[in-house]
């Protein structure tokens, strides 16, 4: 027993209930925010589960992780519907009874009241909860969570809604964790120290070899490499006590930012919507985008940051030939000589939705997402991005992507920022 325990000693796993998980009509984003918020307590995620629907099944991947984690967080399935599984299933698992409980009916009640609605039969499901079990309450939802200890385990149960779970996480989880650890003497738990640094336009190979010999062999830091559409983030764990492992990380991002210093865009948690903005901003520029194969995604992205009404003007989506020709000027005898995915229609685009807006810059992108559209001459991924400020003629830059029509058009979005990002460096502060 004593090897078993030792052998999962403060491992943590999530696990994301959800037939729609394994179906792909939704993504599991929880666990990120998950390993980010138990790494500060010292754990590290080393597992992590999706599960469908199905009562016996998340009874079997239940049981699986308390034998190799000692803390287990679970998301989805508390809603009111017959297919919200997860209380029955924790229950059934546990050997516990499921009670409706005063507190928790007591917050849904009140939530629901402030949106003017009352429980409906199904939703007073949700206020049952397993015997023993402590109510996590939902701060800007209506279903409840809860936390129990099993088979040693610390096991918590949030909504799969990733806007709820965290302030849960947050407000109940944590606090609830760092008593029972402190209560299990887990002295030797140190938190897990992270930088994360995001690039563009460099492929995942070569932001390999970059990096190469980054890391002496002896130090006990982990390097990581994920590629996306949207470029490679790389990021660079060690566990640290008394600042030690953060001066050794800091250390190690001088190096790193010098390797990288030609596709780095962002540290910690920023996007490059996040960056953009904040250079708009600084330098008091305003923007406006017009926008062909990404049909409004930039714009989507743009509008995601708090605040971006003071830099971002308006948004085009110039689909077809005779758009771009009435919304933004571009002459169709242009269009027709160089085709309406090139360089110089994507700066006549950059140009016209300027100085139709009468902004500092105007953004533009053009290209053939796929899978149909394309020739021998301009194939699916073919990208033409502008950027026009005025002063001057127009920056342009071409891209040759591959992927699928989403994947395509999303590092349309990413490179069209990345261009944008970097001509406002070049511009002088006010």
């Amino acid at each position: 027993m004593m090897m078993m325990k030792q052998a999962r000693e403060w491992r943590a796993e999530t696990i994301a209930i959800g037939s729609e998980l394994l179906l792909g009509g939704r993504l599991d984003t929880n666990s990120l925010f998950l390993a980010e918020q138990l790494a500060s307590l010292g754990l590290e995620i080393r597992y992590k589960t999706a599960v469908g629907d199905d009562l016996a099944d998340i009874m079997s991947v239940l049981n699986t992780a308390v034998r190799r984690a000692r803390v287990v967080v679970m998301t989805g399935g508390l809603g009111p519907t017959v297919d919200d599984l997860t209380r029955d299933a924790i229950a059934r698992a546990t050997g516990r009874r499921l009670v409706r409980r005063k507190d928790a009916l007591d917050g849904m009640t009140a939530r629901l009241v402030q949106w003017g609605r009352v429980p409906s039969k199904a939703q007073l499901r949700q206020a049952l909860i397993p015997s023993g079990a402590a109510v996590l309450t939902n701060p800007v939802g209506s279903a409840p969570g809860f936390t129990l200890t099993w088979k040693g385990a610390f096991i918590a149960v949030l909504p799969g809604v990733p806007r709820e779970m965290e302030e849960m996480v947050r407000q109940g989880v944590i606090p609830g964790l760092q008593d029972w650890l402190k209560a299990q003497e887990a002295s030797d738990l140190r938190p897990l120290v992270r930088r994360v640094f995001h690039t563009v336009g460099l492929p995942e190979s070569e932001v390999d070899a970059n990096l190469a010999g980054l890391i002496p062999r002896a130090m006990p830091v982990d390097l990581g490499i994920l590629a996306s559409p949207l470029g490679v983030l790389v990021s660079l764990t060690t566990k640290g006590k008394g600042g030690a492992g953060e001066a050794l990380l800091d250390r190690l991002a001088l190096d790193l930012r010098s390797r990288l210093q030609g596709w780095l865009y962002a540290e910690g948690n920023d996007t490059m919507e996040e960056v953009v903005g904040r250079l708009l901003t600084e330098r008091r520029f305003t923007v406006a985008v017009a926008e062909s194969c990404t049909g409004g995604l930039i714009g989507h992205r743009l509008t995601q940051v708090p605040g971006s009404s003071t830099y971002l003007d308006r948004g085009v989506i110039c689909y077809s030939n005779r758009a771009k020709t009435e919304l933004l000027g571009v002459p169709p005898a242009l269009i027709g000589e160089h085709g309406a995915v090139s360089r110089e229609v994507a700066a006549a685009m950059a140009k016209g939705v300027r100085e139709r807006s009468d902004v500092s810059v105007g953004l533009s992108v053009t290209g053939i997402a796929g899978p149909g559209g394309a020739t021998p001459a301009k194939p699916v991924g073919l990208v033409y991005v502008g950027v026009d400020g005025g002063a001057d003629e127009a920056v342009t830059q071409e891209f040759r992507f591959h992927g699928d029509r989403h994947v395509i058009k999303q590092r349309a979005s990413q490179a069209a920022l990345d261009l944008l990002r970097r001509w406002l460096l070049k511009q002088a502060m006010p």
